[in-house]
């Protein structure tokens, strides 16, 4: 799996994320937009978001780009499923979506496993409706209590060990 964090504001959401990307195997972590990288400009670390992640910055190959969308057209091309998090009148419940290997592979005796880029967006505006466009899919996790969303770094945490 792969992640895109598009427009994420806060250090400490995205210090939660790399550690728990760290935790479910993630590949690779794109930070997009404004979403803070673990070095500022300077290359010096920053340490709110070190502090939360306790080093997965160091484990979890991440990159800055400045456009999600030409992120997710490459992934897209090279043969990703994009799934998107985002409450939306298309959106259907995380849970049952379901990234199953495609079976036994005889010759090597290995599991292929379709290649997903999980993608998550600004923690007040969400993702905008083109990148929503570019989805294969939008999951949401349905909210059974009075508040109408979750914080950025847990929901992705439910869906990355959910899917």
């Amino acid at each position: 799996m792969t992640v895109i964090l598009h427009n994420i504001r806060s250090l400490h959401n995205v210090g939660s994320i790399f550690r728990t990307a760290d935790a479910v195997g993630v590949e690779k972590i794109y930070l997009c937009g404004i979403t803070p990288a673990p070095l500022d400009r300077f290359g010096c670390a920053r340490k709110q978001l070190i502090k939360v992640s306790l080093g997965a910055e160091k484990t979890v190959p991440w990159e800055y780009s400045r456009s999600a969308v030409s992120v997710i057209r490459k992934l897209k091309k090279d043969g990703y499923k994009i799934f998107v998090v985002e409450q939306n009148a298309k959106s259907i419940p995380y849970y049952k979506v379901k990234v199953r290997s495609s079976g036994l592979r005889k010759s090597q005796r290995t599991y292929e496993v379709p290649r997903v880029a999980l993608v998550l967006g600004n923690e007040v505006s969400g993702l905008s409706p083109h990148i929503l466009k570019l989805a294969d899919k939008i999951l949401e996790i349905p909210m059974l209590g009075r508040k109408e969303s979750l914080n950025v770094a847990v929901a992705f945490g439910i869906v990355a060990y959910g899917i």
